[in-house]
């Protein structure tokens, strides 16, 4: 596999296709650089996605990110790139992806961008608060 944000991610069958599931990565060491002044940008990234047909795979996940180490570029635009890049090799149901970034200048940014797909809509929440308490009284 190529090394860089130019590089494919890999991915693999969704072991689970026929229902909704939540994949939740926290990535806590990305890094990009500043476009204007090359000082290290450094964020935490909070990947939730919903699969379709396809994951992604993990190592090739990590080349991938940390491929962004010596690129100049501005937190929004990089978080949307790392968005579509996603979409692209995956097709997700579902994609949303947080960037914190920590302080630069007193200012910390978060960028949230998200994906749906067309005509995609979450299963309702299950209030579990109305269903019947079991009883503890088994004599």
């Amino acid at each position: 596999m190529p090394f860089g944000p130019d590089a494919a991610l890999e991915t693999f069958p969704n072991p689970s296709p026929e229902r909704d599931f939540r994949i939740h990565m926290e990535i806590p060491e990305f890094t990009c650089l500043c476009p204007k002044t090359g000082q290290p940008d450094f964020a935490t990234l909070f990947l939730d996605y919903i699969p379709e047909s396809r994951c992604v795979e993990l190592k090739s996940l990590k080349l991938y990110i940390w491929a962004f180490r010596d690129q100049g570029t501005y937190h929004e635009a990089v978080t949307n790139r790392i968005l579509g890049d996603l979409v692209a090799a995956t097709e997700p149901r579902y994609l949303r992806l947080a960037a914190r970034f920590l302080v630069r200048g007193g200012i910390y940014t978060t960028v949230v961008a998200e994906h749906r797909r067309p005509g995609w809509q979450p299963a309702p929440p299950v209030d579990l608060d109305v269903l019947p308490a079991q009883a503890v009284d088994r004599r």
